[in-house]
């Protein structure tokens, strides 16, 4: 079935947050008609770092858009990242310090509740004081993938964090600090460690080419993901924009960051332009292509698509080796 892409992690998209207290289910069906006109079929609603009010508030919404007939298909599952990442400066990236917090098991159970049992993956830094016991509970008692992400944990520790069953790393290659060492550093432990798989932002502008082409050939294919992270303003035009209290700048090029500082805040892009990028880097053949951003996504977070939900969709096609 080559109808479109699936993206883990996409938190917005035309100036509609899913991470806001003013969300509907109208929005998130807006959201969606536009995202599978696009060419992403179907997708986790990311809600980021924020306060208990937001999440008391953008969760059951996201919730109940998931049961409704027309969106169930395209929706699936809530990805939570943050609040239990890292404070550090770089390592948080463009999530709020003020709502950072340490990881506790009875604070993700009520997201969990405010969720309706619907998180299927959560991102967080497992060098933080409570995250060995947060990872270990949730995968002893759910299917929820455990994704390291927005830390600066060593080697060691995301070795005992995939014992305790953290499978994956969410945007590997970013939400890390600029500056490392060049050897003991979250990268090479990440990217080394057979146990986990790599969620990648392919847009050409969060990572380089020769960094990607080393992911696919630590990581290999069978645990290669492509993902957008698009922000909430992706598919805007460029400009300066005011998003959670922030300032954001969308330049030309579509680099999206925050104004002032150099540093991402999301990704600009969808799933088609993002796998157009990774085909013009002649790494992959086609069918190796649907694998990382079609085939793998789902079988990380043990999913399967109904063909018949998607019959009226037009299939994908390549041209020379890109997206069209």
């Amino acid at each position: 079935m080559r109808k479109g892409f699936v993206d883990l992690q996409l938190n917005g998209h035309l100036g509609k947050n899913f991470s806001s207290t003013a969300i509907t289910v109208e929005d998130i069906r807006y959201i969606t008609k536009e995202l599978v006109k696009k060419g992403t079929i179907a997708y986790c609603p990311t809600v980021v770092t924020n306060s208990m009010k937001v999440y008391e508030h953008c969760l059951p919404v996201i919730a109940k858009a998931m049961e409704e007939p027309d969106l169930k298909p395209h929706l699936l599952g809530i990805h939570i990242e943050g609040p239990f990442i890292s404070p550090e400066e770089g390592a948080r990236g463009a999530h709020p310090k003020e709502h950072i917090i340490k990881p506790s098991i009875e604070k993700y159970k009520k997201m969990h509740d405010l969720a309706k049992g619907k998180i299927v993956m959560i991102t967080l830094a497992p060098e933080i004081d409570g995250a060995m016991k947060l990872i270990q509970y949730i995968a002893k008692n759910s299917k929820v993938v455990v994704s390291l992400g927005h830390h600066n944990a060593d080697a060691k520790t995301i070795k005992e964090a995939c014992s305790k069953g953290a499978k994956c790393c969410t945007h590997l290659g970013n939400g890390i600090k600029n500056s490392i060492h060049r050897f003991l550093n979250p990268l090479w432990a990440e990217l080394s460690n057979d146990a986990l798989w790599g969620m990648f932002i392919t847009d050409g502008i969060h990572l380089p080419a020769e960094f990607i082409k080393v992911a696919l050939k630590t990581k290999t294919l069978d645990r290669f993901i492509v993902t957008s992270d698009a922000a909430a303003l992706s598919g805007m035009k460029p400009g300066e924009y005011s998003w959670m209290g922030k300032d954001i700048l969308i330049e030309k090029n579509g680099r999206l960051s925050l104004k002032g500082t150099g540093y991402l805040a999301g990704s600009s892009s969808t799933m088609i332009p993002c796998m157009d990028y990774l085909s013009s880097l002649n790494l992959l053949s086609e069918n190796d292509l649907w694998k990382a951003g079609f085939e793998n996504p789902l079988k990380l977070i043990g999913k399967k698509l109904n063909e018949k939900n998607y019959s009226k969709l037009p299939n994908i096609k390549f041209q020379k080796w890109k997206f069209c």
